[in-house]
C-alpha cells in the first residue's frame, strides 16, 4: 500500500473514532439535575459515579468509552421499549464491560426501583466480590448535593448475618454474590436482576453445571420491564455453555440479544507509530487483513502487532482480543477453514426476504409435487423455509439434503438450495430449511422445495436412509428413496457397485474418501470466496469444523455441521456438472472417483 494513502486513511479513521467518542462538556452541578437522572444514564454516571482510572489509579468521573456506549445502546433500547432487559455479551479484554453492567444495575436500584434485588454470579466468588466492590466504591463517593436534606447517604449494610448479601439502605435493595459452583445463593431469592460474569469459564461437575445454575437464576426473575439478566464473558473455546448460548442468540432462538465488542473499541489499545511504512512492512498477512476488514487505525494496529508478540499463538491472541465473534471462539490449530476466509464471506449474510411453507396444493400438499407454491408465514416450525431469493426463470438450482434425526436432541436435517454457478455470477444460497422431522416427510419436503426452484437437481445425502431399518415400511430408508424416485424425476444418482438397474443409486453417499473430497473442494471455494453465503450460522459451522486427532473430519464437540455438509455436497456436485445452460434433467454422476471439475481442479 502507498504510504501517503496509508497515512491519509489513518487520519480519516482517527477523526471518525474521535467523533464517536466525544464527551458531553462539563456543566455546573445543580440540584435540578436529579430530574434528568431518570432517563439519562450517561448523565447520572458522569455526575454521580467515580471509578479508578486504569493507568493512574485516581478516582475520575465515569465517562463511557466507545465500547461501553455500544453495550449501553442495547440496554437502553430494551429498557425504553418496556421490555425485560436480556443481553449476552462477548467481549475482548479490559474495556469495562463488567463495570458498565454493574453500574447500570446500580442506577436501576438507586434511581428507579425499591425492593429490586440483584445477583452477581461469577466463575469464582472472589470475582463476584470484586464486581460488587465497584458498587461499594460508588456509594462511598456518591455526591451529597444530589441527596434530599432528609435522606441519609446510601450505603451497604449486612443482611441477616449473611456473608454473601448486602442491603442498600434507603432503597431496600439486596445485592448478593455467588459462585457458579454453588446454586444455593440463586435459589429461594426473589431476584429482579442478575449479572452473570465470565460464563465461558463456569465449570461442570457431578453436583453442578452451567445449565442448572442458569435455570436456578432465571426461573425466579419475572418477565417484566426493568428486570435484567446479563451474561458476559471472554470466549473459552467452543462447545461449552456460553458458546452454545451465543449461537442461539445469534440465530434469534434466545431471549438474549447478542452484543460483541471487538478489541479495537477499547480506549487503551493503541500505540504511537513513528514510521508507517516500516510498520506496514512488519505486519503479518493476518494483521493486514484486520486493516482491510475493520475500521482500525495504524496506532491500534501497531498495538495489536506488539501485543501479539506476548501471546503464545495467534489463536490465543484472537481469543483474548478478537476482531469478530468467530475469532473469539475459534482458538485451536485444528480448524480446516481460515478465519479470514470465513469473515470475507460474511459480507453476503443477510436476513431472508421471506419465510413460509413450500408445498403442493390441496389437503395432501405435503405429499404432492404438483402445483407447488410458496405460502408466506407459518405456525408450524417444521414448515418454515427461509427464502433469500425466489426462483428466477432460466436459472438452474441444486437442492442438497443432509439427513438428521427426528428428536429435538438429534442432529438437524437440512435442505439447502443454491443457484448454480454461472459465467456472470458465483453460486449462491437462495433458500434453506432446518429442523427435526420424520424422514419420509423430509423427503417430500425436499421434493417440494426442489420442484419450486425450477425442478432443481435434488441431491440427498443417503447414508442414513440406506442403512435405516424400521418396523414400518413408511419410515424405511430404502422405501423412502424408492418412492421418491418414482415421483421426482431430477434426482442425483451415483454409479456404485451392487446398484439397481441402470447401474446407479439414488443419493450422494458420504464415506471417508468422498467426504475428504467434498471438504477439500469446499476449503478451496471458501478460500477463493467463490460462493455467496446468506446464513451466518453456516459460517459459524465452518469456524468450528476441524480435523480430529484420529484424522477424521467433523464438527467440534458440542457443535453442528449439518448446514456445512449441504454446502459441501451442493457446491461439489455443481463443480462436476457442465456449465448450466438449460434446466433439462442432468445426467447421473460418478461419485468417489479421481476427477477434475470444469475449472481444472482435481481430486
Amino acid at each position: 500500500m502507498d504510504v501517503k494513502e496509508l497515512i491519509e486513511e489513518n487520519k480519516r479513521r482517527r477523526e471518525r473514532a474521535a467523533a464517536g467518542d466525544a464527551y458531553r462538556p462539563e456543566v455546573q452541578r445543580r440540584a435540578d439535575d436529579v430530574a434528568r437522572f431518570d432517563d439519562d444514564f450517561e448523565f447520572w454516571a458522569e455526575r454521580c459515579v467515580q471509578i479508578r482510572h486504569k493507568l493512574t489509579g485516581r478516582l475520575v468521573p465515569f465517562r463511557l468509552n466507545r465500547a461501553q456506549k455500544l453495550l449501553l445502546a442495547e440496554l437502553e433500547k430494551q429498557r425504553r421499549s418496556g421490555k425485560p432487559i436480556r443481553v449476552i455479551l462477548l467481549k475482548s479484554r479490559q474495556w469495562g464491560g463488567s463495570t458498565l453492567i454493574q453500574i447500570y444495575m446500580a442506577w436501576i436500584q438507586m434511581v428507579h426501583k425499591d425492593n429490586w434485588h440483584s445477583l452477581i454470579c461469577a466463575h469464582v466468588k472472589d470475582t463476584a466480590a470484586t464486581i460488587r466492590g465497584m458498587y461499594s466504591c460508588l456509594l462511598d463517593d456518591y455526591p451529597k448535593i444530589y441527596l434530599d436534606a432528609d435522606r441519609k447517604p446510601p450505603e451497604f449494610k449486612g443482611f441477616e448475618r449473611s456473608q454473601n448479601t448486602r442491603v442498600l439502605t434507603e432503597r431496600n435493595c439486596r445485592v448478593t454474590i455467588a459462585s457458579a459452583e454453588s446454586q444455593e445463593a440463586a435459589r429461594g431469592n426473589d431476584f429482579s436482576m442478575a449479572h452473570l460474569s465470565e460464563v465461558a469459564f463456569w465449570r461442570s461437575g457431578p453436583a453442578h453445571s452451567p445449565v442448572d445454575m442458569m435455570r436456578a437464576v432465571t426461573s425466579g426473575i419475572p418477565m417484566q420491564p426493568y428486570t435484567l439478566i446479563a451474561l458476559e464473558s471472554t470466549a473459552n473455546g467452543v462447545g461449552n455453555f456460553f458458546h452454545k448460548e451465543w449461537l442461539r442468540a445469534e440465530a434469534g432462538e434466545s431471549a438474549f440479544v447478542p452484543v460483541f465488542v471487538p478489541w479495537y473499541l477499547a480506549e487503551f489499545n493503541e500505540l504511537a507509530v513513528d514510521d508507517p511504512a516500516a510498520l506496514w512492512r512488519s505486519l503479518s498477512a493476518d494483521e493486514r487483513e484486520i486493516w482491510t476488514n475493520h475500521p482500525v487505525t495504524l496506532e491500534q494496529l501497531n498495538w495489536y502487532h506488539h501485543k501479539r508478540l506476548e501471546a503464545p499463538s495467534i489463536e490465543a491472541m484472537r481469543a483474548e482480543y478478537p476482531s469478530t465473534p468467530t475469532e473469539a471462539f475459534v482458538n485451536t490449530g485444528s480448524n480446516l477453514f481460515r478465519v479470514g476466509d470465513i469473515e470475507r464471506l460474511r459480507a453476503g449474510v443477510k436476513p431472508p426476504i421471506a419465510t413460509g411453507n413450500i408445498a403442493g396444493a390441496g389437503a395432501a400438499g405435503r405429499y404432492a409435487t404438483r402445483d407447488v407454491k410458496f405460502t408466506p408465514g407459518s405456525d408450524r416450525q417444521e414448515d418454515e423455509v427461509a427464502v433469500w431469493e425466489m426462483p428466477r426463470e432460466g436459472v438452474a438450482y441444486i437442492a442438497a439434503v443432509d439427513v438428521g434425526g427426528r428428536s429435538a436432541s438429534a442432529d438437524y436435517s437440512v435442505i439447502a438450495v443454491i443457484a448454480r454457478q454461472r459465467a456472470d455470477a458465483p453460486a449462491e444460497v437462495v433458500a434453506q430449511w432446518r429442523g427435526h422431522i420424520d424422514h419420509d416427510l423430509l423427503a417430500w419436503k425436499a421434493a417440494s422445495i426442489a420442484t419450486f426452484y425450477n425442478n432443481a437437481l435434488l441431491v440427498i445425502e443417503s447414508n442414513t436412509l440406506e442403512t435405516e431399518t424400521a418396523a414400518t415400511t413408511e419410515n424405511d430408508g430404502a422405501y423412502i428413496l424408492n418412492r421418491l424416485n418414482h415421483v421426482y424425476t431430477n434426482l442425483y444418482r451415483r454409479q456404485a457397485a451392487g446398484a439397481t438397474a441402470g447401474g446407479s443409486r439414488v443419493g450422494f453417499h458420504t464415506n471417508r474418501r468422498t467426504k475428504q473430497m467434498i471438504i477439500n473442494h469446499l476449503i478451496s471455494i471458501v478460500r477463493e470466496a467463490d460462493y455467496i453465503e446468506r446464513d451466518g450460522m453456516a459460517l459459524n459451522e465452518l469456524a468450528t469444523y476441524e480435523r480430529k486427532q484420529n484424522g477424521s473430519l467433523g464438527a467440534r464437540d458440542g457443535c453442528h455441521d449439518d448446514l456445512l455438509m449441504t454446502r459441501a455436497i451442493a457446491l461439489f456436485v455443481d463443480s462436476m456438472l457442465p456449465a448450466p445452460s438449460t434446466l433439462d434433467r442432468l445426467a447421473p454422476l460418478r461419485a468417489g472417483v479421481s476427477s477434475c471439475d470444469r475449472r481444472g481442479r482435481c481430486w
